[in-house]
């Protein structure tokens, strides 16, 4: 069902204040990559779609001339059927009235007081009996900012956002193409014949990879549990951004070391474990260079026993590291920042072979 008018308006008002503020924020490639993506979704173009560089180009200044409007206001409420005008972080009384009619709707933060919002066709509603998770799968996205992760935990539910999977899927294929390199997603390309029809092999890719990040947004509230509330508030105190990259890339390797790469290798489907290794970059990659050599172990016929080792030895390893960081937190408090930056960049973070 499509959602009221009034509704989508809000709600994407919400989101062009959000990005007025922290759009800056990002680098310029990662700026100009996100926007022509936002560009495709807004003109509701195919994800393959030529662009018109001096069309994108148009609307970017508009788009900042409008955030330049909006940067200073607050956030709207949302007008609901019914009559309610609920603010826009009451999510559970939001999504009460939206999801008998098909719709879903969600608020939360992509960082540091950087809150990104959304509304859309809620496709499935699912229940992760042993770890008491909620899953929603959505479909067609009604109101976006530029900030689109596919997957996200928020509080106990999972959101799996199909339409910005697809999306993130596309920029890395288009990268791909540029080189054709041998590496992970070639092997993720040519599992679902990308090369020969992206369109018709998408589908397939979005069902049972989206499986994948369902388990790292798991292992995301189980590593939750174990830091404790603790690490939240020690999140959002972060001021620096590099302070609070390094610490995200460190839960995220105890998510996947922990929870994700352990079930891919027990349900034993490579083009899993090709997909999962296919976003190992950055500062993850920084922080264990030889999970890479693991995976080159896996695919050279080891049977996963490399992995293995490494999932287990790479888990103590960042284990024993997030009690470091919150022990400068504990100790620095709101300063936290750059002694904690300080430690993950050190040498003795990195997690050998």
């Amino acid at each position: 069902m499509r959602p009221p008018a009034r509704l989508v308006e809000a709600v994407q008002t919400n989101c062009h204040i959000a990005d007025a503020r922290h759009a800056q924020d990002l680098g310029l490639c990662t700026f100009l990559l996100q926007m022509r993506e936002f560009h495709r979704w807004e003109r509701g173009l195919p994800l393959d779609a030529p662009l018109v560089r001096a069309e994108v180009g148009a609307w970017i200044a508009r788009r900042e001339a409008l955030w330049a409007e909006l940067e200073g206001r607050e956030f709207v409420p949302l007008p609901l059927p019914g009559g309610a005008r609920p603010q826009p972080f009451s999510v559970e009384e939001i999504n009460a009235a939206l999801q008998p009619r098909g719709l879903v709707y969600g608020a939360g933060w992509a960082g540091a007081e950087r809150p990104a919002f959304f509304v859309a066709e809620l496709q499935e509603l699912r229940r992760l009996d042993d770890d008491a998770l909620v899953v929603q799968v959505c479909g067609r996205e009604w109101a976006r900012g530029l900030f689109a992760p596919p997957a996200v935990l928020v509080g106990d539910t999972i959101v799996l956002r199909r339409e910005s999977m697809a999306r993130w899927l596309w920029e890395k294929y288009e990268v791909f193409g540029l080189k054709r390199v041998d590496g992970p997603f070639r092997a993720v390309a040519q599992a679902y014949g990308l090369d020969r029809d992206f369109t018709a092999g998408l589908p397939r890719l979005l069902d049972e990879q989206g499986e994948t990040l369902i388990l790292h947004e798991l292992g995301e509230h189980r590593v939750g549990r174990r830091l404790g509330p603790a690490w939240p508030a020690m999140l959002l105190a972060l001021a620096d951004r590099r302070s609070e990259l390094l610490v995200r890339a460190l839960r995220d390797q105890l998510a996947d070391l922990g929870t994700t790469l352990p079930a891919l290798l027990e349900r034993g489907e490579p083009s899993a474990i090709h997909f999962w290794f296919a976003g190992y970059d950055g500062l993850r990659r920084q922080l264990f260079p030889g999970l890479l050599e693991a995976y080159h172990a896996w695919c050279q016929g080891d049977g996963g026993a490399a992995l293995q080792q490494a999932c287990a030895a790479g888990d103590c390893h960042f284990d024993d590291l997030a009690a470091q960081v919150l022990a400068l937190h504990a100790r620095h408090g709101s300063g936290a920042g750059r002694p904690i930056a300080l430690l993950l960049g050190s040498p003795a973070a990195v997690c050998g072979p």
